[in-house]
């Protein structure tokens, strides 16, 4: 199993209501990284940073056997930095600085190791990078999985829905499915969202959980139900992660056994927000894990 990942590694500023930092390490395919390898030691990363990354965010993602050889360093360059505030619902956010810096001018360059990777996630970036990254396989993944915003609906729509027709799954926000599809309902949203590419599209919806459609079947995985939520950045990454690394690891990929990794994103992601930055994500515990998916597992039966 090879799981390729392609994303930001980045600088984050971080205030919400119950904390506040000065720059940490963030990035969606940081976040990507840690919490898919929690089944995988063999994990490939295409990204780039400025030369005032620490090696040491580096040596800890080598150390959870990720390949960092498509990890592009700038040297005189700084990374990408992004600094935002959540309101009292930790479910909106206003962005207070953004700085593309080496981001501004990425062209993602995909090892030859890379291309025969069997699993891809791009994640949160520009459409036409994405697109970029795909026409560099030699082989098509057997899994392709993409994740993307309202930022990228607003100001590359086309680029947007090029990319989608090569995709398997889409993973959304509730927001971004009404704005992606110009439909409230989420059922019509995703029937019409199924209708331009993707085989399967997950709905992701903060503390109330997430939806998987596809098949002409739906699967609803409630969030667990956390009593401290201190910082939701990278939460949705985090799901990601956990879910393409459950469905590598099993090579399994049929709607059942994308239910299970729905549920495993979850729970990763539910240890993201507990605390700031990726400190949770980079230590997690497996009987801690077990012992949310139990927690699932009981409010969902009946």
């Amino acid at each position: 199993m090879s799981l390729l990942v392609v994303g930001t590694v980045a600088f984050d500023a971080i205030e919400t209501p119950f904390a506040k930092t000065d720059k940490i390490i963030g990035g969606a395919a940081t976040y990507i990284c840690h919490s898919a390898s929690f089944f995988s030691k063999n994990i490939n990363l295409v990204s780039v940073v400025g030369e005032d990354f620490p090696n040491k965010a580096i040596n800890s993602l080598k150390d959870k056997g990720v390949d960092v050889k498509g990890l592009q360093i700038k040297e005189g360059r700084k990374t990408f930095f992004w600094s935002g505030k959540y309101h009292n619902n930790m479910n909106s956010r206003d962005t207070l600085k953004t700085e593309l810096n080496v981001l501004e001018d990425f062209d993602p360059i995909v090892p030859k190791q890379y291309t025969k990777s069997e699993f891809l996630m791009l994640g949160n970036l520009m459409p036409s990078v994405q697109k970029r990254v795909l026409e560099q396989m030699q082989e098509r993944p057997k899994l392709i999985v993409l994740d993307t915003m309202n930022f990228w609906m607003d100001n590359f729509m086309p680029d947007l829905k090029e990319a989608l027709k090569n995709t398997d799954v889409l993973t959304i926000n509730d927001d971004e499915a009404r704005q992606l599809s110009g439909e409230y309902s989420l059922l019509i949203a995703a029937k019409k969202i199924l209708t331009m590419g993707p085989k399967y599209l997950i709905i992701k919806k903060g503390e109330h959980g997430a939806i998987l459609f596809g098949e002409d079947k739906m699967f609803y995985s409630p969030a667990v139900m956390l009593e401290n939520v201190i910082d939701p950045t990278g939460a949705g990454d985090s799901f990601a992660g956990g879910f393409i690394g459950y469905l590598a690891k099993t090579k399994e990929i049929t709607f059942d056994n994308m239910k299970k990794a729905v549920v495993y994103g979850t729970v990763l992601a539910s240890f993201t927000v507990e605390k700031l930055g990726i400190e949770s994500i980079e230590n997690i515990e497996k009987e801690k894990v077990n012992k949310r998916l139990a927690e699932i597992r009981s409010v969902v039966s009946f």
